[in-house]
């Protein structure tokens, strides 16, 4: 049974920084490609970053890229999303998914979720 569960919410202030981290369990997570999203209230699930199976291939959304680090820690079973100058439209409930699938923008395993709130 897979699991995916997500650390390092807070409440933090605009500028700080916070370190996420997705700890995965049930198959083998080298071989997963692993991805961050995040869902503001009332508002789409947006992709984040995603990463591939040996962290090299990496996107970044446009709105993170030269202040969020996405990386992978595959002795640990571990990813990471570093989050700098965070801005309060940051703000969001933030998940890591993982797909074992070869090919495919299509994530089939989701975590519960950690919260990120940055305040002005």
């Amino acid at each position: 049974q897979v699991q995916l569960v997500e650390s390092g919410g807070g409440l933090v202030q605009a500028g700080d920084s916070l370190r996420l981290s997705c700890a995965v369990s049930g198959r083998t997570f080298n071989t997963a490609r692993m991805g961050w999203f995040r869902q503001a209230p009332g508002k789409e699930r947006e992709l984040v970053a995603t990463i591939g199976v040996a962290g090299v291939r990496i996107y970044y959304a446009e709105p993170v890229k030269g202040r969020f680090t996405i990386s992978r820690d595959n002795a640990k079973n571990l990813m990471y999303l570093q989050m700098n100058s965070l801005k309060p439209e940051d703000t969001a409930l933030y998940y890591c998914a993982a797909t074992w699938s070869v090919y495919g923008a299509k994530y089939d395993y989701w975590g519960q979720g950690t919260q990120v709130t940055v305040s002005s």
